[in-house]
Formats: structure tokens, sequence, C-alpha cells
């Protein structure tokens, strides 16, 4: 692949004053050269800001913006990048230093591929052992009922133009899965680098975990917007959702054969007991 493709690296950043170096030092050690730095810092604590401009000699814009939320700090930070190619990375993971290099010669070689993104080794704050998550890329028809990629993605700038960029509305989560829906519903497909390129880490608190607690509201909201999709790719979309709701169900039956649950019941059993007889 060329060198001297400039790849734009957008890194919105909110209260994230302990992961932000190693993120920042992730997009600096790319084995891929031709790169800018660009930190959106989303109406952040001082602490944070503090840690910011002790790191501006590090990157090559650094944009504030009061606290608007991560799909318009990350329009914010593409809208002035001067790369054909846009990688967004989250403030509190990092890539793998092959990461960018990987993703163009992907781009190079195909020209259906809309998005590059890779497998994530998930951290966990408060667990010893580490996991891999493998997302399944694809056409649109994958990312009906969920996302079939990262949050943190290459993407053209071209592309993320035509599709309108990340929905400014919300701010609950799931806006970068929202985002590849119309990124892929013209044509093309997500293209997954069978290695654990991404490190995300798994904590509370974060926009994600956000999203999981508004989940079917969130949900209802995509499938709203996309109706069309849904309904265009009907056999599809039902296939999957039936899936989603069978894995599920089985997760739950798992769950209360596990001896923890069972002690659970147990112990419960005498108050519920209790409880029945003052009704």
């Amino acid at each position: 692949m060329r060198s001297d493709i400039l790849i734009s690296i957008i890194i919105p950043c909110y209260n994230d004053a302990k992961f932000i170096e190693q993120a920042i030092d992730s997009a600096i050690n790319q084995t891929h050269t031709n790169k800018e730095i660009i930190v959106v810092d989303d109406g952040s604590n001082k602490d944070t800001k503090v840690v910011l401009k002790s790191l501006e000699s590090k990157i090559d814009k650094l944009i504030a913006q009061e606290n608007l939320g991560q799909s318009t700090a990350r329009n914010n930070g593409i809208k002035q990048a001067n790369g054909n190619y846009v990688l967004v990375l989250d403030s509190d993971d990092y890539f793998e230093n092959s990461f960018c290099q990987k993703a163009l010669d992907i781009f190079n070689n195909d020209s259906n591929i809309k998005l590059v993104t890779c497998y994530a080794n998930l951290v966990f704050e408060k667990k010893t052992n580490n996991y891999i998550y493998k997302p399944k890329g694809g056409t649109v028809e994958s990312f009906l009922t969920s996302n079939s990629a990262l949050g943190s993605a290459m993407f053209k700038k071209n592309d993320w133009n035509s599709c309108g960029g990340y929905d400014e509305t919300m701010r609950n989560g799931l806006e970068d899965w929202e985002f590849y829906i119309r990124l892929l519903s013209r044509g093309g497909k997500a293209e997954v680098i069978k290695e654990p390129l991404y490190n995300y880490r798994k904590r509370e608190n974060t926009t994600t975990a956000k999203a999981n607690k508004a989940k079917y509201d969130l949900l209802k909201f995509i499938f709203a917007k996309h109706k069309d999709l849904n309904i265009r790719y009907y056999d599809s979309f039902m296939k999957q959702l039936v899936s989603k709701i069978e894995k599920e169900e089985k997760e739950k039956f798992k769950n209360r054969e596990r001896i923890e649950f069972k002690i659970g019941e147990l112990v419960l059993k005498p108050f519920r007991w209790i409880k029945a007889i003052f009704r």
C-alpha cells in the first residue's frame, strides 16, 4: 500500500485522564507513518484538560467543545480531518501498531470495502482473564439486528460524508452501529482482520455501559429509523431476531442451572415464604 496516503486518527475524549495517553501513543506508533492525530475534548473535567494540555505536542490538533456527546465529537474531528481515510479510536482503548497498514492493504485490494475492523482483546477491570471478541463484519444484512464491527474502525471520509456522519441525537450509545447501517445501506461490506489488533477496555460508566441500560429504547429507535431496510431484508431480519431471542433464552436457562443460582434460591426461599404469609 502506498505510504503517502494520509490517515486521520480521531480520538474523542471525555473525562479520560487515565488512559488517553496510551490511546494517543498507539496512534503515534502505527507502522503506517503518514497520519495525523486529532483529539476532540468533549467538555472534559479539569484533570483531563490538564493531561490533554501536556500531550498537545504529541498530536496534530486538539479540538475543544462543550459536552455534546461522542457522535458530535467524532463528527467535529472528522470535519477537520485532511486524510482520505479516517480511523476512529476511543480514548480509553488502543490499537496494536500494525492495524492501519493492514487496514489500508484491505482497502487497496477490494474497492467494495466500506469499513475495516478487527478482532478485539477485551480487557476487564475486575477480571484477570481476558477474552477475544470476534465481530463478523459483512454487508448491511449482517448489521440489521446488532453491530457486526467494533466502534473503533477505519472508513473513507467521502463515505462518512455521503451517509451524513454519526447521528448527533444519539448520546446514549449504539451510535457507531447506527452509523455503520447507513454506511453500508447503499452497498459494500465491512471486513474484519482476524487478529486481536484492538484492546477494548470493559469499564463501568462508559457509553457502552449506558447503552446496555437503555438497550431496548435504543433498539426501538434504530429499528424504526431503518424500517425500510428491515422490510427489504425481512427474512434475514426476522431470522436474526429469533436467533438472538433463542440465544438469550438459552443463556437464562444456563444461569438457572448454575450452583450460585440454586444456592441463592435456597437462601431466599424462607424470606419469600414469610412475605407470602403477610400479604
